[in-house]
């Protein structure tokens, strides 16, 4: 299997949880993805973090848009993805 998966991941006040849910998903065995990371109108640094990722990962896309809810950015996020297969995950969760 080498499609694309797009992973779409709200962020919303994470701060302390994004980084770790980042980073276990850039782990993963499987590397033809894209990570779609939806900033949506985060009070907090999260947003930054996730500019920050995406600096160092070309595999990272980050939207920013005033806050609109879940829904919202999950649709945002559906808007640009490129792959074949979609997956959301949670920005407090982390994935083995």
């Amino acid at each position: 299997m080498d499609e694309l998966i797009s992973v779409i991941v709200p962020v919303y006040n994470v701060e302390q949880y994004i980084a770790r849910c980042i980073e276990s998903i850039l782990k993963q065995t499987y590397t033809n993805f894209e990570l779609i990371l939806v900033d949506d109108g985060s009070p907090d640094q999260a947003g930054k973090i996730c500019d920050e990722y995406a600096a160092m990962d070309k595999r990272i896309t980050v939207i920013h848009q005033k806050n609109k809810g879940l829904s919202a950015a999950r649709n945002a996020g559906l808007s640009i993805m490129r792959g074949q297969y979609v997956t959301f995950i949670d920005s407090d969760d982390f994935v083995h």
